[in-house]
């Protein structure tokens, strides 16, 4: 049986590609401001790891190259720009989203070292074996076509490159994954459609969670898509998950 493909807007003619677009440009004035109150500001300390595994991979290379795909408004860019002797592209789909990345690079005087670029991460504009390191934060359930995408990340990233990957993943035991449940269903929608412009984003980003492999599962999706040594290792009980396999 065919999955369902989850998207944003229900009865849309356009495909889930196009309606993540929108929904990510509608969202972008307000995205941060609502992502650290949603998270009560644990996807800082979350990002810090990816940034931590990263520096470690690569800490004996030189003239690195990272590629954070689904950038947003540049948060895990941004701190990847903290690694020596590194170039960082960020890469989105939303032109509103990197419009907000672009102003936030240049006010820490970071836009010599992160370059902002509006692209496809299912049809990366990049050459074969480029990038040290490839992250993406919250972005990989967004893809359309999950294996086009990760096959694309394989293509770019070098020979015993890493990939990084953040995302929202279920809870297991109890009480967290009913405490989970129910902040996902009622909490999120609530709180995003107060203070966000387009309420349907905060329904559709917890119920694309919710039926986003995770765990082993995902890893089992990775190595099928040419990735080695794919490890999970779940943060805050359960909540996020950090993705680590090499090329």
């Amino acid at each position: 049986m065919t999955k369902k493909v989850v998207t944003p807007y229900k009865n849309s003619s356009l495909g889930k590609k196009e309606q993540v677009t929108k929904m990510f440009d509608e969202v972008s004035s307000n995205y941060d401001f609502l992502n650290r109150i949603l998270t009560f500001g644990l996807d800082i300390g979350w990002r810090k790891k990816v940034v931590k595994i990263v520096d470690n991979h690569t800490e004996k290379r030189t003239n690195k190259k990272f590629l954070d795909i689904a950038t947003g408004t540049g948060d895990l860019a941004i701190m990847l720009a903290k690694i020596k002797d590194t170039k960082i592209i960020g890469l989105d789909i939303s032109k509103g989203m990197l419009t907000v990345g672009i102003e936030k690079v240049k006010a820490k005087n970071l836009d010599k070292k992160i370059e902002m670029v509006l692209g496809d991460s299912e049809k990366l504009p990049f050459d074969n074996d480029t990038f040290d390191a490839i992250t993406v934060g919250f972005g990989v359930r967004n893809f359309e076509d999950l294996d086009a995408g990760l096959a694309e990340i394989h293509r770019v990233l070098k020979k015993d490159g890493i990939f990084v990957v953040l995302e929202t993943s279920q809870p297991q035991k109890f009480p967290m994954k009913q405490l989970f449940k129910f902040y996902s269903k009622f909490v999120i929608p609530t709180v995003g459609g107060l203070f966000s412009k387009d309420k349907k984003a905060y329904n559709y980003l917890p119920e694309s969670a919710a039926k986003f492999p995770y765990g082993k599962e995902f890893n089992n999706i990775l190595q099928k898509n040419g990735f080695n040594k794919a490890i999970d290792k779940p943060v805050a009980f359960g909540i996020s998950t950090i993705y680590t396999a090499t090329n």
